[in-house]
C-alpha cells in the first residue's frame, strides 16, 4: 500500500491511512487569532486551565467590556471562544462599531444557534471578517442557509463549523453559495453529512480555491469520497480529511487510483 501511494503522487507526502484520533477542537485548520492560542487538531490537548476547572458557566456579567478585552490591539481580530454570549451577546456583538475592521472572528462555543448566526450574518459590522470560528454552537442547516445569503460577510478565506449540525442541506447552501468562492479552508467536520453533501461539495463551481477540506466524523461513503476524489472543480485543494466515515479500506484503496485532483497532497481517511 505504502509503495502504491508513494507512485501515485512521487512528488507529495500523500497520506491515506492516518491514525484515527479522538475529536477535539479545530486547532491544525486554523490561525492562531482563530483558536485563541490554543493548539491541536482532532487529537488536541487540554483547553485553558487543567482539565477544563475554572471555565466559566455561563455569559461574562459585562458583555460590552468582555468584548474590548478580547480585541487585538489593533482592532483586527476578537477572541470569544467559550465566552458563551448567547443570542444577546451576538446582538451587542453585531451592534459594538468598534469592531468594523475585525478580519478575524473567533466565536467556539458561544450558545449561538441559528437565531444567532442569522444576526452575524445581518450585520455589516463583519463586512471584513475573512476567518469565521463557529464551531460548537448548534448550528443547523438554517443557520447554514443564513450565511450563504449573508449581503456584507462575502469574503471568507477560513470558515470553521465543526461540531454542528448543518447535514447534507446546510452544505449544499454554503458551497452553492458564491460567498464561498474567496474560501481556503473548510471545516465541517462532526455535522452529520453523507453523500448528498459531498455530492454538493465536489459538483460546486465556487470551490476552486479551497485548499483544505475537513470531512472527519460525517457519513460520507465510497460514493461520496469518488465524486469529491474526481471534482472537476476542486483544482486548488491540498488536504481532505475524511476520518471517521462510512468508508472501508478496499473501496479507498480503489477510489484514491481514480483521484484527479492536481494538487492533492494529503488524503485521510483512516
Amino acid at each position: 500500500m505504502q509503495k502504491f501511494i508513494q507512485a501515485l503522487i512521487p512528488a507529495a507526502a500523500f497520506l491515506l491511512f492516518a491514525q484515527t484520533l479522538p475529536a477535539s477542537e479545530p486547532g491544525e485548520h486554523a490561525g492562531k487569532e482563530m483558536r485563541g492560542g490554543q493548539e491541536g487538531g482532532h487529537g488536541g490537548g487540554h483547553k485553558g486551565g487543567h482539565h477544563g476547572y475554572g471555565r466559566p458557566k455561563g455569559p461574562p456579567a459585562d458583555i460590552p467590556k468582555h468584548i474590548q478585552e478580547r480585541m487585538s490591539p489593533d482592532g483586527s481580530g476578537i477572541n470569544l471562544n467559550n465566552s458563551q454570549i448567547g443570542v444577546p451577546g451576538m446582538v451587542i456583538l453585531a451592534g459594538t462599531p468598534e469592531l468594523k475592521n475585525v478580519t478575524s472572528l473567533a466565536l467556539m462555543k458561544n450558545k449561538l444557534g441559528d437565531e444567532g448566526v442569522k444576526i452575524l450574518s445581518g450585520s455589516e459590522t463583519f463586512r471584513h471578517v475573512e476567518l469565521l470560528n463557529l464551531w460548537q454552537n448548534s448550528i443547523t442547516a438554517e443557520g447554514a442557509a443564513s450565511l450563504a445569503a449573508s449581503p456584507h460577510i462575502t469574503g471568507l478565506k477560513e470558515l470553521i463549523l465543526s461540531r454542528n449540525s448543518v447535514g447534507d442541506e446546510g452544505t449544499a447552501a454554503l458551497v452553492n453559495s458564491a460567498n464561498a468562492s474567496h474560501l481556503e479552508t473548510l471545516n465541517l467536520d462532526g455535522n452529520q453529512i453523507g453523500d448528498q453533501g459531498a455530492l454538493a461539495i465536489a459538483q460546486s463551481p465556487h470551490l476552486s480555491n479551497l485548499k483544505k477540506l475537513d470531512l472527519y466524523n460525517n457519513q460520507i461513503s465510497p460514493e461520496g469520497l469518488k465524486a469529491l476524489l474526481q471534482s472537476e472543480h476542486l483544482k486548488s485543494l491540498e488536504e481532505l480529511t475524511l476520518i471517521r466515515n462510512n468508508i472501508d479500506i478496499d473501496s479507498a484503496d480503489a477510489l484514491a487510483k481514480t483521484k484527479t485532483l492536481p494538487k492533492l497532497k494529503v488524503l485521510s481517511i483512516f
